[in-house]
């Protein structure tokens, strides 16, 4: 078995996911229910890559992948009223994804809205 250094307890590095557009039911008015709106997702997840970076095994890392793929299966289809909800639900599945278990940062535009960008940290 390879040693493998753990790494400072307090290192994070960063795994960034970039413009996972998603066509999202989102809003308050009939109109914004009866028709999806193009969201635009950008994740920073942070963790430690050392183990990994010795390993080189999918298991020792986060499987953005993954994480994007099931926010996708259930973000295209649910129904969301407020910005808010859809926050808290997209924290929900990063964290039920079960390959992420740090900490993360996510933010999600709107084109056009109001409120054009809500940030939120998991």
């Amino acid at each position: 078995p390879m040693a493998v250094p753990a790494g400072p307890v307090d290192r994070f590095d960063r795994i960034e996911v970039r413009g996972l557009e998603l066509l999202v039911y989102c809003g308050v008015l009939p109109e914004e229910q009866a028709r999806q709106q193009p969201f635009r997702f950008d994740i920073d997840l942070h963790l430690s890559l050392v183990r990994a970076g010795h390993t080189d095994a999918l298991g020792d890392t986060v499987d953005y992948g993954g994480v994007t793929d099931l926010l996708a299966r259930h973000l295209t289809v649910e129904r969301f009223q407020l910005l808010e909800r859809l926050a808290q639900r997209t924290a929900e599945l990063i964290l039920e994804s079960g390959t992420y278990r740090e900490r993360a940062l996510a933010s999600m535009r709107l084109p056009g809205a109001l409120l054009s960008e809500l940030t939120f940290t998991l």
